[in-house]
């Protein structure tokens, strides 16, 4: 197969010429568009993804707050939940954990307040963490819980449904 070749150019004829030539200079600067476009896009799509997890570790972090804030006020006495203050914002280093990407990075808003139906009986409690991402935007995550008295099941049974 390679014995038909010529060995050198002068022998090839000349409409042979034009075929074993480079390639042009158009053919190179489109070379490189295509591969410039590649790249990009394939840099633009990690971005995106790296913006869903960051969310998705965010929201998951904020879940466990809100989670362990209230399991914290719902092992409180009722004098212990009547004495707290209207609304409380504090660091998730105060009473979650004191990791680098916890501290200063999550806000937790507590409010408690009286609840509409039954203010002596009930308190409406609402947790909210906000924290921004790593591409600047803000997010909030939040929960609506009650605390009654003498718990949910006496208050239902006793006072709601007498």
């Amino acid at each position: 197969m390679f014995a038909s070749l010529p060995r050198f150019p002068s022998q090839v004829p000349v409409s042979s010429r034009r075929r074993l030539r480079g390639f042009t200079i158009i053919e190179v600067a489109m070379a490189t568009f295509v591969m410039a476009f590649g790249i990009s896009t394939s840099i633009i799509a990690m971005q995106s993804g790296f913006k869903q997890i960051d969310l998705a570790r965010g929201t998951t972090i904020a879940s466990q707050i809100v989670q362990s804030e209230m399991e914290r006020l719902r092992m409180m006495s009722w004098t212990m939940i009547a004495a707290l203050p209207a609304s409380q914002s504090f660091d998730g280093a105060t009473y979650f954990s004191a990791n680098a990407d916890v501290a200063g990075r999550y806000t937790i808003t507590r409010t408690v307040t009286a609840n509409a139906t039954e203010p002596a009986d009930i308190k409406d409690l609402k947790v909210s963490v906000r924290w921004q991402g790593y591409d600047g935007r803000w997010h909030q995550r939040s929960f609506t819980g009650i605390y009654a008295r003498n718990g949910l099941y006496d208050f239902f049974y006793t006072i709601a449904h007498p």
